[in-house]
């Protein structure tokens, strides 16, 4: 059985090598002028190195380029992806078709990773990117096991699956939480409002979830209540032939990541090696409970779930 590339988001070089050396065979990257979303922000001469150092260990980076770009920030774009290049980065996450304007213009191609967040629903779209130069498709987490699978079956496309971790559920450019501080009479400049302040958006009828809220240079960020956590049901995603398994490490300590990449490394090969014979471990998930924040449950997302747009 061919096994699934096993991908996780890093926000340092010290996360790339951490999480490499647990098991990842692909780690996401990127710089906060291009990308929303990441753990960390890493300038190109870090991408650099991890890049270099992570072929020394035949795992591979990708690089996300990912934000809503506007006239303003396109610039400098050409050369981004240029350098990125000339590093040997393995490929390039974008949701802007700017992104995809801008790597045509490289001396050579450029894997292309199209990622629309909740808009990647349907094969016919993911196809139409593909033959415009994308080779692999991020599917929305908003899509069930079926509709998963019939994806897959329905595309030459890379497949792309979000397994593990905090999602997306709310994105906007202003800086709301910076307009609180300052309606509440403080001086927002003096105030941390990065990704690890801890602030929540709780709703009056569910008081017992929190949405985490954070703001960078790209706006207000609201994340989900709850972690995905497909660790004991991946026989059914690799049956599936799903090409990349990625575990969101946003949000998450250095210990939690490491420990989650070794939990589905060590499925993912137990299955690979004998789909007949397998059975579960449930140590492999009583390691990341014992870690797991226990305002956060870990739940199988909309995997399972029909969802209604």
């Amino acid at each position: 059985m061919k096994k699934p590339e096993l991908v996780v988001s890093c926000g340092s070089i010290a996360d790339v090598k951490r999480l490499i050396e647990a098991g990842a065979d692909a780690v996401i990257v990127g710089e906060e002028r291009y990308a929303m979303r990441l753990p960390g922000n890493m300038k190109p001469e870090e991408i650099a190195e991890a890049v270099a150092w992570a072929h020394e260990k035949q795992a591979k980076v990708y690089v996300s380029v990912n934000k809503i770009f506007d006239n303003a920030s396109l610039e400098g774009l050409d050369e981004y992806l240029s350098r990125l290049q000339a590093f040997g980065a393995d490929g390039v996450i974008f949701g802007d078709p700017a992104v995809l304007m801008a790597a045509r213009t490289l001396p050579q191609g450029f894997a292309l990773h199209w990622n629309a967040e909740m808009t990647s629903t349907n094969y016919a779209t993911a196809n139409y990117w593909g033959r415009q130069g994308a080779s692999r498709v991020v599917l929305a987490r908003e899509l069930n096991m079926d509709q998963v699978l019939a994806f897959k079956a329905n595309t030459e496309l890379s497949v792309e699956v979000q397994v593990h971790g905090i999602t997306n559920i709310y994105h906007s450019k202003r800086e709301l939480v910076k307009n609180y501080i300052e309606h509440q009479g403080h001086d927002a400049a003096a105030e941390d409002r990065s990704i690890g302040r801890g602030l929540f958006l709780i709703e009056h009828e569910r008081r017992d979830q929190r949405y985490p809220v954070y703001e960078d240079s790209n706006g207000t960020h609201i994340m989900s209540s709850e972690d995905i956590c497909m660790l004991e049901n991946l026989p059914e995603l690799m049956d599936g032939n799903i090409d990349s398994l990625k575990i969101e490490g946003l949000l998450k300590s250095a210990v939690y990541n490491e420990t989650v990449v070794r939990s589905y490394r060590a499925a993912i090969d137990a299955y690979a090696a004998d789909p007949a014979g397998y059975t579960f471990k449930q140590e492999w998930l009583d390691a990341i409970a014992e870690l797991q924040d226990p305002e956060r449950e870990l739940s199988y997302g909309f995997f399972y779930k029909e969802q209604v747009y």
